[in-house]
């Protein structure tokens, strides 16, 4: 690509990111996240993508993901207009990818998004075409499938039978051949429509898929006479494509339930006054009133009023949680009776609610190890079926003497049987097979509180055997109440009020708690510069040039030598303590978190499905151990830094097993990524952990980890029974077809009775009732 002429433009790194959903952006942030990626280029009018990489994409993990941030934009993102601006978003992609290291070219008709680099390392590239990201039949995403399309779908497939259900009628009347075959066209022309045109866009892309396979049979069968079979034939194959369409839709409205009825407007506290504003303009820092009845416009931090929320569209709690001042109101819930005023956390589009909805989207379009397995195959099986199809018809005929085309003499003709063999081993059941099951569990786990991003994630949480827990948070409620406060210098007020300043910067339970007791004192917030956060220590910044310090206390005393950090450690075990330090002050907080009520609980239920559970945290020994003695964990790793912790999983990992990990925090982010799976507590645990996360209990509940993994074992069976029906579709009717000739017509029944078995087994998991919490 780099010997014809281009045009390039660099990004200069001081323009700010704008659009987040425009594709440059998404394909950018890729090219900064894998190391191995280094360029995309598509064309999204001749829908071609194709990726560029550093040695081979084991597993097409990064093709997933190029895949997936192409899918969700607009058809007319990333083309650009005549001078150069994308036709969406209308600015120059430079601006849009507000990257230094990045730049965006057209090379004959391409848009290339790639890394700067010498000309040397390009030699290393290694090109591969991507499959553009679409929704259809057997074997779509599902993601982008229009809600009504079943509708149409369904209505085309009965108008099919009904028009062949008339020419058999008049072919029994003894109507003319004229008026027979009229209605066998129009039949034909309802139960063909969709499938044409999905095998026209196919074939402009020189592929071949199941719709050409059916469209074959069809017309090869009405070459021969056999009409009202070829009939048959298209009205069960679009029958089963509506039946796939609905249960698209049906896992789309499950998902779409979660924005359903969200606010446009807010009401703004400016200067004492009420205003009405833009949801979508709102910023972090405005004051908001939310009255009773009204839904969060956006994430917030109570700073006045009492009330409950209604958190069951989000996190699947279904009685309301009480809020006061301090605690966090997330977007999209229901304020269920008080007036409650509260500061902007973040704007809209960063909201807890929006990140789920964004996960989500993303998750459906990352495929699970067994899909990519039957995609594969699908797509040079769909070439073996002709081959072979083709070869038995010449075979029957050269060899065995069968006639050619027409039956003759109670003997079905070569083109017939052939016909017959290809139908029955067409794939269409085997790709449906893996995708449709785990569009299922995806939805069906969103209902019930649990967010699987992507198939990997299902298929890989059935079979894990170790669990590890980080315990703050996670192991315990994460909402540490005061047991008392403790100043060795300064007074008590000034000791909070650094605290509470300090840690408004930080996302830490124990940082979330301090706050809340700054929010209910009144406390003044004062701003802090030079901040600096170490994780799982703490964090240090300056007001007015002197330092202030709060974290553990070995982290204070090492931050600031000149403040004695020499207080007994407390004689109570379950509490953790916190310490503050600044100038001529130094003090401590101890704060108790109590263990969640459901932990010991759901430890028991995995020990006895032959879990073993570990305990990582960076707490200290005493406290951890009295924790883990009431939880009934396996075993207890105290005192870990971040490196410890993912030292610790991947030790668990050579044992031999898969090793899950549970966390909320930002240090249990490394931990998270390095784990087989990456759990994270919730839509209020921090972004960090969200990210790393394949799975998030969006209820907060570690409970639900239980529903999460009795879901994949379930769905991980289902996917092997699909399979197993399928495959076994395929070989017992082929067998039969080859050695003792079967009609058409049973053939058609068995092929797409099959697919209607896969769809309706995968529906299984999102029409079953609520798991329950057992193993």
């Amino acid at each position: 690509m780099r010997d014809h002429a281009q045009k390039q433009t660099a990004a200069p790194p001081d323009v700010p990111r704008t659009d987040d959903h425009c594709v440059y952006q998404q394909v950018a942030r890729l090219l900064s996240e894998e190391p191995q990626l280094e360029a995309v280029a598509f064309q999204p009018e001749n829908e071609l993508l194709s990726i560029a990489t550093l040695g081979k994409d084991s597993g097409d993990r990064i093709a997933d993901r190029v895949s997936a941030a192409v899918s969700g934009r607009k058809e007319q993102c990333g083309v650009l207009d005549a001078v150069g601006n994308c036709e969406q978003c209308g600015e120059p992609p430079s601006r849009k990818v507000g990257d230094a290291n990045v730049v965006v070219k057209e090379v004959l008709g391409s848009t290339v998004i790639e890394k700067l680099t010498c000309r040397t390392a390009t030699r290393f590239w290694q090109w591969n075409q991507v499959r553009w990201p679409r929704a259809g039949c057997c074997g779509s995403s599902g993601a982008d499938i229009d809600p009504d399309e079943w509708k149409r779908l369904t209505v085309r497939a009965a108008s099919c039978l009904l028009f062949g259900l008339a020419a058999l009628a008049a072919q029994r009347m003894g109507a003319t051949a004229s008026i027979v075959l009229s209605f066998f066209a129009v039949s034909y022309l309802c139960g063909a429509w969709d499938a044409a045109r999905e095998s026209w866009q196919r074939l402009r892309r020189a592929e071949l898929d199941i719709h050409f396979l059916m469209l074959a049979v069809a017309l090869g069968a009405a070459s021969i006479g056999a009409w009202h079979e070829g009939a048959l034939l298209l009205f069960l194959f679009s029958a089963s494509g509506a039946m796939e369409h609905y249960a698209g839709a049906r896992t789309q409205r499950e998902i779409g339930a979660l924005l359903r009825g969200a606010p446009k407007t807010a009401t703004v506290l400016e200067n004492g006054q009420e205003m009405e504003r833009e949801v979508e303009s709102l910023a972090t820092g405005m004051h908001i009133r939310v009255r009773a009845g009204e839904q969060v416009p956006v994430d917030l931090r109570i700073t006045r009023g009492e009330s409950a929320c209604d958190e069951s569209n989000l996190t699947g709690e279904a009685r309301p949680v009480a809020k006061q001042p301090g605690d966090v109101a997330l977007a999209g819930t229901l304020n269920a009776w008080g007036v409650i005023d509260g500061e902007a956390l973040r704007p809209a589009h960063e909201s807890a609610l929006q990140k789920i909805v964004d996960l989500i989207a993303q998750a459906q379009h990352l495929k699970a190890p067994s899909q990519r397995f039957s995609d594969r195959f699908g797509t040079s099986y769909t070439y073996f079926v002709l081959g072979a199809s083709a070869a038995f018809f010449f075979v029957g005929w050269l060899l065995f003497g069968w006639p050619a085309f027409v039956e003759r003499a109670g003997t079905a003709s070569a083109f017939y049987r052939a016909m017959t063999l290809l139908v029955v081993m067409s794939p269409c059941a085997l790709v449906l097979s893996v995708p449709s099951a785990i569009l299922s569990a995806i939805a069906s786990g969103a209902r019930r509180g649990v967010l699987f991003r992507g198939g990997a994630a299902i298929e890989t949480l059935a079979d894990v055997r170790t669990v590890a827990l980080d315990k703050t948070g996670t192991l315990t409620a994460g909402i540490p109440v005061p047991v008392r406060i403790e100043t060795f210098a300064g007074e008590e007020n000034a000791v909070v009020s650094a605290a509470y300043n300090l840690a408004r910067l930080s996302h830490h339970p124990l940082s979330r708690a301090i706050q809340k007791i700054g929010t209910q004192r009144g406390l003044a917030a004062v701003e802090f510069t030079h901040a600096e956060s170490v994780a799982g220590s703490g964090i240090t910044a300056r007001h007015q040039g002197l330092l202030y310090v709060l974290g553990s206390r070995r982290f204070v005393a090492s931050a600031m030598r000149e403040v004695p950090c020499t207080a007994v450690t407390p004689n109570e075990t379950d509490v953790a303590e916190v310490w503050v330090a600044g100038p001529k002050l130094c003090g401590r907080l101890l704060l108790r978190d109590e263990l969640r009520p459901e932990a010991r609980a759901m430890i028991e239920q995995l020990r006895h499905s032959g879990i073993r559970t570990v305990m990582l945290t960076g707490d200290r020994a005493e406290t951890a151990n009295a924790i883990a003695l009431q939880a009934g964990v396996d075993e207890v790793r105290a005192q870990l830094s971040p490196e410890a912790k993912v030292a610790a999983i991947q030790e668990l990992k050579q044992r031999g097993a898969k090793v899950a990990m549970i966390g909320d925090g930002v240090n249990d982010a490394p931990s998270l990524a390095a784990a087989d799976v990456g759990i994270a507590m919730g839509a209020r645990g921090s972004d960090a952990a969200m990210e790393q996360a394949e799975v998030v209990l969006m209820n907060d509940r570690l409970e639900s980890f239980v529903t999460a993994y009795a879901l994949s074992r379930r769905a991980k069976k289902i996917i092997g029974e699909n399979i197993a029906i399928s495959l076994g579709t395929v070989v017992v009717m082929a067998l039969l077809a080859v050695t003792r000739g079967i009609p058409l017509s049973l053939g058609v029944l068995a092929h797409e009775g099959s697919t209607v078995i896969v769809v309706l087994n995968s529906l299984r998991l999102l029409f079953a009732q609520k798991e329950r919490s057992s193993l």
